[in-house]
């Protein structure tokens, strides 16, 4: 069990700190912004992601958020990281930047992995 939840952690951790920390405090750098643009999206559409990847993150995070609500981030989360690869490669075709959100995708695939293994009763 012990074994259990420091995986589900670190891998609930991870997606925490690249899809909510990280965007939150960069968000508004040019960086970022130019991002969006060069996958041609306007600007409104980063700022609202950025608002559902925070709330998605709280809700992995806090113990006490409702089994629905957190099936329903795994699932945002799920889209976001589809959506990005495709995005990626429409733009840019396959390569690195393409495939990096499907690293993303499996290490949240373990922490809904873990998260059910350590919530049976849930199910």
């Amino acid at each position: 069990m012990k074994k259990d939840k420091i995986i589900y952690w670190t891998a609930t951790a991870i997606i925490a700190l690249f899809e909510g920390v990280m965007p939150a405090l960069t968000s508004q750098t040019e960086l970022a912004k130019e991002g969006i643009r060069h996958l041609g999206y306007p600007e409104y559409f980063g700022n609202a992601l950025i608002v559902f990847k925070v709330l998605g993150v709280l809700a992995l995070v806090v113990p006490q958020i409702p089994k629905r609500v957190k099936e329903w981030a795994y699932a945002g989360f799920v889209f976001d990281f589809i959506f990005a690869t495709i995005s990626h490669g429409a733009v840019d075709g396959i390569n690195g930047q393409t495939l990096f959100p499907l690293v993303f995708l499996a290490i949240l695939g373990v922490s809904y992995s873990y998260y059910h293994k350590l919530n049976p009763q849930n199910d």
